[in-house]
Formats: structure tokens, sequence, C-alpha cells
């Protein structure tokens, strides 16, 4: 009935929303994220092993610094915010250098993003997008140096229903090529209320993708997902649980191919977490066991 409801809104809902302010509503999400809640809950990045991981972080009026050190990574974040929405950021990990910008065009609504990625002092990837942003509408077209040019863009139909589509094109360089360009669209749609999430997504590569969430209470909550190609007719469905309180965060999910996953975050002082990771594959009768520690 509330799905109905926001479908079809009644003529004295349509007269509330013109009365309601909508400014202070938070901007549509993007088109990669309208599964954000499944996919946080279902794939809570599982590893194994042992390692550890060392944040530590340091801030300063509108300058904000902060590194990750681990067995086999390096990484240093530096960004500056100045005029409250102009932001710098640069990452520097190992050989590679990230440098991003971040700046208003037009009454903080229209941005523009400009990325710079270097890897052995050569430039290895540019990237200038362009978000438009509304409390009911997101524009978003980024076009990368290696010849791709993406565009998506989002709508909030009603309060609680989103519907967005993607088209990408690439193969070549932006003005002119010999080479064929590939392109592809895609579909999503997002309903979402105080106790569930559902949102599916059609690619015209064949893939439909369809999750849903139900929050039981403030701590639990319920996900599933389901994955379908429409031309191998591929399938595979998931389902698993989320538990997470003030200090530690329990997540565990077995899928359709015969796998078990559980995943453990523990608190154990300020600053300092436990992550235990294992997953047992039934089918196979294969494991993986995995420790991480991180500080800061």
């Amino acid at each position: 009935m509330e799905l109905m409801a926001d479908l079809f809104p009644s003529s004295t809902t349509e007269q509330a929303d013109e009365k309601t302010d909508h400014s202070s509503r938070i901007c549509p999400i993007v088109y990669d994220i309208v599964d954000k809640e499944a996919d946080v809950s279902l794939n809570p990045n599982y590893f194994d092993g042992f390692n550890w991981n060392y944040s530590p972080a340091f801030s300063y009026k509108n300058f904000d610094i902060s590194s990750s050190m681990g067995p086999e990574h390096y990484a240093f974040d530096a960004s500056y915010n100045f005029q409250e929405v102009v932001l710098f950021k640069g990452i520097v990990t190992h050989d590679r250098l990230t440098a991003s910008v971040i700046a208003p065009i037009m009454s903080k609504q229209l941005f523009m993003i400009s990325l710079f990625d270097l890897r052995e002092a050569r430039l290895y990837d540019t990237l200038l997008g362009f978000d438009y942003v509304t409390p009911n509408n997101r524009a978003q077209v980024h076009l990368w140096g290696t010849g791709l040019i993406r565009a998506t863009y989002i709508k909030r139909v009603t309060p609680r229903l989103y519907l967005a589509g993607r088209v990408s094109s690439s193969g070549g360089h932006f003005f002119w090529t010999r080479e064929p360009q590939e392109t592809s669209v895609g579909y999503a749609a997002r309903y979402e209320t105080d106790k569930m999430v559902a949102s599916a997504k059609a690619e015209s590569s064949g893939d439909v993708l369809m999750t849903y969430v139900h929050k039981i209470s403030k701590k639990v909550s319920l996900a599933t997902d389901f994955v379908y190609n429409c031309f191998s007719r591929d399938v595979k469905a998931s389902v698993g649980y989320d538990y997470n309180s003030r200090l530690s965060r329990v997540q565990g999910k077995i899928d359709s191919d015969g796998v078990v996953s559980a995943h453990l975050q523990r608190q154990l002082n300020e600053g300092l977490r436990c992550i235990l990771s294992a997953t047992l594959d039934l089918k196979n009768m294969a494991h993986r066991l995995g420790l991480r520690l991180t500080y800061g």
C-alpha cells in the first residue's frame, strides 16, 4: 500500500509536498550505490591470512592528513578544504600519485571534478567530471583520458522511490577514433522505508541484480541478493545477516554455491580493532581464515 501511495499520490499529498521546504533533503545517491545497504551487509571484504593496518590521522582547521600502512601497502592522504566547498586531495601509494580537485561552478549545485593518476612518473589516467545536484535530481558526466564516457541520472520520484539510468561509451578518444565504440546502458530503481530497502539493476550486458534489506531493529538487519544473466542463464543468490553494536559488528552469509562466510569486528580499545574472517566452501571442502589488527 505504501508503494502504491508513493506511485500514485493523492492531490492532498501533492499540495502538502508543494508547501514543504525540500531544501533540507539529502540529495539523491549516485547510480553505483543504489544497493549500498545490501552490499555492505553481504560483502564486508572477506580475507585470509594475518595482516595489520596502522592508520594515524591529523587534522588542523581545513587541512587533513591521514595515512595507512600494512605489510604490503602504504598510502598517504592529504586534503585541503577552503571556501567551504572546494576540496583538493592527494593520495600517494608506493609509486602512484593520485590528485583530485572538486570545485563548485554555480550555486553549489554544479560541481567540476578533475583527477590525475600518475604511476612511475608517467601520466596513467585522467578524469574530468561534472556533477549537478538538486534535492530531487542528480546528473553526472565523467570523461576519462582512456576514452570512456559515462553519463548517469537519478531522480527522486517520491520521498521513497528513486529511478536511475546510465549510459557508457568506450573504445576511443574524446574527439575522433578509428576504433569501434562499445556502448552499454543500465537502469536502476530503489525503494526505501524506515524498515526496508529494495533495489534492482538491469544492464545491457544481460546482468540483473536485485537486493532486499529488512531492518529488524536499529542493530539487526537481514539482507539478500539475486543475480541473473539473461544471456548465459547464470544464477547466483545469497542471504545474510548484519548485527552492528557500539563495540562490535557480526556479519554472515550463505550463497547458492554452498559457500558460508562470517565476519567479526571488535573494538578492543580506543583506536584498536580486531577483525576475524572465515569462509567455508561446502561444495569443494575448502576454507579460508583471516585475522587483521587495525589501529587508527
